[in-house]
């Protein structure tokens, strides 16, 4: 396959294809699309019109498109928002691609409802993480578009919101978008079923407000012990020292109350953050805290760090170490090992052997310790505040 024209269609039985599509389509010899294209250009193919279904596994839908030179392709809406187009793209860098669109479903929705949308955040769930969607909620955009599937339906998303405390948003539904007969359009009712293929527009009716600090006495404790937190100066102190704004993974072991984590998620909503802890009750904590300060997507791994599995973790490129239970030197060292080329490590000190185990066993890694601040909050302990990179 050298060159292919890629057609968006709508889901209406009355297609209006622009001028160019339908002369590409006369002049055409080999088609590709799903079930549902064929069923709406059947009528518009040469009678002698080879066809090929896009199925999975699509490993063998592009060994046939490999058997020819030209191939039309449909697919939905706009093929190069989050489509079929962007497939091709990545698999055939050097083909000769022409984009045909039609409006996608987001943009029919926004059109139904009269909003304007330069300003909307688009986000696509199907088949996709949360990660998105968090960080478009934690940034209160004022109107956020997303594109569904069958497990993050409009309901599953909403009890998403809801777990963390997003209530402050209006969520339009539109089902079967430019299907004459099966088009809907509602703003959401729980517990309502909705038809696939659907699509949601979330409008903020207010915004929850939050500063840069999270006071100490707001988190839930573990078993009420306040000295068991990193202190908001020093928590605050240690997120700038890890330059986290031009980081995308950051791990935090020792959790705790989760505030080194949370904090960081809601400065820096784009990162994706793993946090490590010990004690099983370090889940509720996790859970208990994050909800209450609106940060989803925090991935809270329980259990000893030493013993974990952690090579299927995205590979950190900052990491704080809130806890280390006297085994400094073998944590270091297996952090090392997934650390990326540039990240670096963060650790608060309490003790002067504490300092010298960081500074000797980062040093025996090939790093480059410093010392950054000593913080003294209240009357607690002077924190030194080390990192490596």
């Amino acid at each position: 396959m050298y060159r292919c024209v890629i057609i968006g269609l709508s889901d209406s039985h009355r297609q209006y294809l622009q001028p160019e599509a339908v002369e590409h389509i006369r002049s055409g010899k080999v088609f590709s699309g799903g079930k549902r294209h064929h069923e709406l250009v059947r009528h518009l193919l040469p009678d002698d019109a080879v066809w090929i279904d896009i199925t999975v596994p699509l490993d063998n839908v592009f060994k046939q498109y490999e058997q020819y030179e030209d191939i039309i392709i449909f697919a939905s809406g706009d093929p190069l928002f989050y489509g079929f187009a962007n497939t091709i793209k990545r698999l055939y860098p050097e083909m000769q691609m022409k984009v045909l669109p039609a409006f996608n479903s987001l943009q029919m929705l926004v059109h139904r409802l009269n909003m304007a949308y330069q300003d909307m955040r688009a986000v696509s769930l199907t088949g996709r993480p949360w990660d998105k969607f968090d960080e478009a909620l934690i940034c209160g955009e004022q109107l956020i578009g997303c594109l569904t599937d069958r497990n993050k339906t409009p309901n599953a998303i909403w009890k998403r919101m809801l777990d963390y405390g997003y209530d402050n948003y209006m969520m339009y539904v539109g089902e079967n978008l430019g299907n004459e007969e099966r088009e809907r359009i509602n703003i959401f009712e729980e517990g309502n079923e909705y038809d696939n293929p659907n699509c949601i527009i979330l409008k903020r009716k207010s915004l929850i407000r939050r500063g840069f600090g999270i006071p100490d006495s707001n988190f839930h404790l573990l078993n009420g012990r306040s000295r068991m937190i990193t202190k908001m100066p020093i928590r605050l102190a240690s997120i700038a020292a890890m330059e986290l704004d031009r980081k995308n993974s950051f791990w935090d072991i020792g959790f705790c109350t989760g505030s080194i984590s949370i904090e960081a998620k809601l400065a820096f909503p784009h990162l994706h953050v793993t946090a490590f802890e010990i004690r099983e009750e370090g889940k509720e904590l996790m859970e208990a805290n994050s909800r209450k300060f609106h940060a989803p997507g925090i991935n809270a791994v329980i259990g000893d760090f030493l013993t974990a599995d952690i090579s299927r973790l995205e590979s950190p490129e900052a990491v704080f170490i809130g806890g280390y239970g006297g085994r400094m030197k073998e944590m270091l060292a297996k952090v090392k090992t997934v650390l990326a080329a540039d990240g670096c490590i963060v650790f608060n000190s309490v003790s002067e052997e504490s300092r010298t185990t960081f500074i000797e066993a980062t040093t025996a890694l090939g790093m480059k310790p410093e010392i950054l601040h000593t913080i003294k909050v209240d009357d607690n302990n002077p924190i030194t505040i080390l990192r490596a990179i």
